[in-house]
C-alpha cells in the first residue's frame, strides 16, 4: 500500500463529514501526506494501531520551539503541557496531577448536577432552544472556571478568543487571539496571586515538590491555558455532539431512554463515534521512523486522527454505525500515551450528568427542523458545530 497525497484545503464536505475521506485513505495505508489549511505538508496518520502506535512513540516530540530555525520563543501560552517534551512535560504534570486529584473532581458531582439543572431551569420554559448556548457550553465553562478560581470570567469574551485558537477562520484571526488569550491569561494570574483561595489556581501559583521547584510566570500561563480551553472546549463538543448522534439515531436514543443504565456505554460510543477531538495536536519526527511502508523523515510534521482511528474497521466492526452498546474499549477520543488527557474523569462526570438530565426533563426533545446544516468548526483540531437548534 503507498502513501497517498491528498489535499484537503477548503474542502467545505471535509469539514462537514471527514469520515469517508478518511475511510479512504485508510483504505491505501495507514499513513498518508496531506495539504491542510494549517501544513503545506503533514503526515495524516489514519489507521487506529498506528495511530495509538505514534501518541506513544517518544521517537514523536511535540515541542515545536526545539526545532531547527525555531527561536525558542513564543507565547506564554505555549509553555503548556500538550507542547512540551519530557522531562518538561513530566516536571510539570506531576506539579498539576498532585492538585488535580480523582478525589477533587469527585467531590465537584452535586455542583455540576446543580449547574445542569439550574440551566435546564432556565431553557426549558421557552420550549425551544440552541442546545450548545443553553447547557453544552455554559456547564463546563461554569465548572472549570469555579474549580480554577475565577468564576466572574467574561466568558463571551474568552468563548470568541478560545474559538479563534482552536478553529481559527485564518492565520491572522488565530495570531491575534493567542497574543490577546496570553495577556488576558496573565492578568488573571496576577489578580490570584494577589487575592488566593481555595482554588486549582491558587494551589498551581504556590505548588512546590520535594525540590522546591515550581511554576514559572509562563508555565502558569500555558497552564491556565490548557486548563481553561482543554477544559471547555472538549466537553462542551462531547455534549452537543453525543445529543446530536443520540438524536440522529432514534432507536439508540430510545434505548437509552428505556435504561439509564447504559448511560456509560453510549458516552464512550459517542466520544468514539464523533468525538469532540478530531486530531491530536502537532508532533514532528525527532529521527526518520518508519510506519507500514512509510519512512516519515526527522523534522517532518506529523498529525494522528483520533478520528480516523476510531472509525477503523480493523479496531470497531460496523464504524459508522452509532451503537451504544458496543465495546468501546480503547478509544483514542482522550488520546493515548503521556498526553493522554488529565481531564477526562471530568469531561466524562459532565457529559454523563447532562446527557441524562437532559433527556429526563425533555421527554419529546428533536432536532430542531428548521435548523438546517450544522455550522461545523473550521479546522482539523475540534470537531463541533457552533450551535445545536432542538425543541422539545
Amino acid at each position: 500500500m503507498s502513501d497517498v497525497e491528498a489535499d484537503l484545503r477548503g474542502v467545505a464536505d471535509f469539514t462537514a463529514n471527514p469520515y469517508p475521506y478518511y475511510a479512504k485513505l485508510r483504505a491505501a495505508g495507514p499513513v498518508h501526506t496531506v495539504r491542510t489549511d494549517d501544513f503545506d505538508r503533514v503526515r495524516l496518520v489514519v489507521g487506529y494501531d498506528e495511530g495509538r502506535a505514534v501518541l506513544a512513540d517518544q521517537r514523536f516530540g511535540k515541542d515545536w520551539r526545539t526545532l531547527p530555525g525555531q527561536s525558542g520563543v513564543g507565547n506564554p501560552i505555549n509553555a503548556n503541557m500538550l507542547e512540551m517534551d519530557a522531562p518538561d512535560h513530566t516536571r510539570l504534570r506531576k506539579l498539576v496531577v498532585r492538585e488535580f486529584t480523582p478525589r477533587r473532581i469527585e467531590a465537584l458531582r452535586p455542583r455540576v448536577q446543580q449547574i445542569t439543572d439550574t440551566l435546564l431551569d432556565a431553557m426549558l420554559p421557552a420550549g425551544q432552544a440552541d442546545l450548545v448556548d443553553a447547557l453544552a457550553f455554559p456547564l463546563p465553562m461554569t465548572v472549570i472556571c469555579e474549580l480554577i478560581g475565577v468564576p466572574d470570567l467574561d466568558r463571551d469574551a474568552f468563548r470568541r478568543l478560545s474559538n479563534a485558537v482552536v478553529s481559527p477562520a485564518g492565520a491572522q484571526e488565530e495570531s491575534d487571539a493567542v497574543q490577546a488569550m496570553g495577556g488576558y491569561l496573565a492578568e488573571l494570574i496576577e489578580d490570584k496571586r494577589c487575592s488566593p483561595g481555595e482554588d486549582l489556581m491558587s494551589a498551581l501559583i504556590a505548588a512546590r515538590d520535594e525540590d522546591d521547584d515550581a511554576l514559572s510566570p509562563d508555565e502558569l500561563v500555558g497552564m491556565a491555558f490548557l486548563l481553561l480551553v482543554a477544559g471547555h472546549e472538549t466537553t462542551v463538543n462531547l455534549i452537543a455532539n453525543g445529543v446530536r448522534a443520540l438524536l440522529d439515531h432514534p432507536d439508540q436514543l430510545a434505548d437509552l431512554r428505556a435504561d439509564f443504565g447504559l448511560l456509560d456505554y453510549a458516552v464512550e460510543e459517542m466520544l468514539r463515534y464523533e468525538g469532540p477531538v478530531e486530531t491530536a495536536t502537532f508532533r514532528f519526527a525527532r529521527e526518520p521512523v518508519t510506519i507500514g511502508s512509510t519512512t516519515i523523515a526527522a523534522g517532518e510534521p506529523v498529525l494522528v486522527a483520533l478520528a480516523g482511528g476510531d472509525r477503523d474497521p480493523g479496531r470497531y466492526p460496523k464504524p459508522d454505525v452509532f451503537d451504544i452498546r458496543r465495546d468501546t474499549q480503547g478509544h483514542l477520543a482522550f488520546g493515548h500515551g503521556t498526553h493522554f488527557c488529565m481531564g477526562a474523569p471530568l469531561a466524562r462526570m459532565e457529559g454523563r450528568i447532562a446527557i441524562r438530565t437532559l433527556l429526563e426533563r425533555c421527554p419529546g426533545l428533536v432536532l430542531d427542523p428548521a435548523a438546517g446544516e450544522p455550522d461545523w468548526l473550521p479546522g482539523m483540531l475540534i470537531r463541533g458545530a457552533r450551535r445545536l437548534p432542538v425543541r422539545w
